[in-house]
């Protein structure tokens, strides 16, 4: 059986309804002041009555813009990257916009491409949620144009950065590992030419240093489970080692894993602190003491961010960064008796 489409009313239709012009319709639409207002609701009405849906692409020919933002991110499937993208659709549904997501490697020619995709789309706004490390200065003359708001401090792109206070996250995990007793605290950090990273290892470091502790050597990971494993299995067969700071919950599972599978008890011969505050940590085994940072949260936030950008191009664009939370469960205690 042959399957046909019905295309939906056109704006010709509501003004035959309405007994007005096509113009008139779409001054309405636009909300255009020079409407009566007997105008505006017999359209309206109308539009309701044979259920209208104005496309962007008409939309933007009237009004120059297309109410949909553009979103990077990078092709992952760690949950940070899906819990920002919900913040960002959430926040973007309740401002009345769409989002067109796009996805990308880390090589310069992966995310320039992707950047002039949105921006060939005619999006009102961009929000960047990937580093872009060699890309940057592209990126930054392909949105010249184009309001943007940036939730990875590596892109290199500082204006209109939205995200967490990550030196403050370190901070809060290491003295919490230090006041429980703990002589240092060993660092397995995320990749390091990430923002993120790079900001927790610097407070991890500077933390230590004033509190006259010594220092261990750090080790780094990719974000990932197995990374995380790998260096556990390192540092498992280290003795000296009772409290471990881990750039991500996602690592510190890995970590987890690799210190049980070598017979150290967690908490009562190593404590782990995590970074994320995702959905599991709660469920782990021991329960993870982590600094809780809402992805969705930072989603939200960037699209009211860039929405007022959009609005006000001028506005001041200060950084807008959510202070962390250290959320304490099972996998910290005291050392181990010497």
């Amino acid at each position: 059986m042959e399957r046909k489409f019905n295309r939906g009313p056109a704006m010709r239709d509501v003004a035959r309804a309405a007994g007005v012009s096509a113009q008139t319709v779409s001054r309405v639409l636009s909300n255009h002041p020079n409407v009566q207002e007997s105008t505006r609701q017999r359209v309206m009405a109308a539009a309701d009555e044979l259920d209208y849906r104005r496309n962007n692409m008409a939309r933007a020919l009237v009004t120059g813009r297309s109410k949909t933002l553009g979103v990077l991110t990078l092709a992952t499937n760690n949950y940070s990257r899906s819990s920002l993208a919900l913040g960002v659709e959430l926040g973007a549904r309740e401002a009345g916009y769409t989002v067109n997501s796009v996805t990308s490697g880390l090589s310069a020619e992966a995310l320039t491409g992707a950047v002039s995709r949105l921006v060939n789309q005619g999006v009102d706004g961009i929000i960047i949620a990937a580093p872009l490390r060699d890309a940057a200065s592209t990126v930054r003359r392909l949105t010249m144009r184009v309001p943007t708001v940036n939730t990875d401090g590596s892109s290199g792109i500082s204006d209109g950065l939205v995200g967490v206070d990550q030196d403050l996250a370190a901070v809060l995990a290491t003295r919490h590992l230090l006041e429980l007793g703990h002589a240092t605290v060993w660092h397995v950090a995320g990749p390091e030419d990430w923002s993120d990273s790079a900001a927790r290892l610097g407070s991890w470091r500077r933390t230590l240093e004033e509190a006259g502790r010594e220092v261990p050597p750090e080790l780094h990971g990719d974000w990932s489970p197995e990374s995380g494993y790998r260096n556990g299995l390192v540092l498992g067969r280290m003795p000296e080692v009772t409290a471990i700071l881990v750039a991500s919950d996602e690592m510190a599972f890995g970590v987890i894993r690799a210190l049980s599978e070598l017979g150290r008890r967690i908490p009562e011969d190593v404590s782990v602190v995590g970074i994320d505050d995702i959905d599991l940590a709660a469920y782990s085994n021991p329960p993870l003491t982590t600094v809780r940072q809402s992805f969705e949260d930072t989603g939200r936030r960037a699209v009211t961010h860039l929405v007022e950008l959009i609005a006000n191009p001028g506005m001041d664009n200060p950084p807008d960064l959510a202070a962390p939370v250290l959320v304490v469960r099972g996998s910290t205690a005291p050392p181990p008796a010497a």
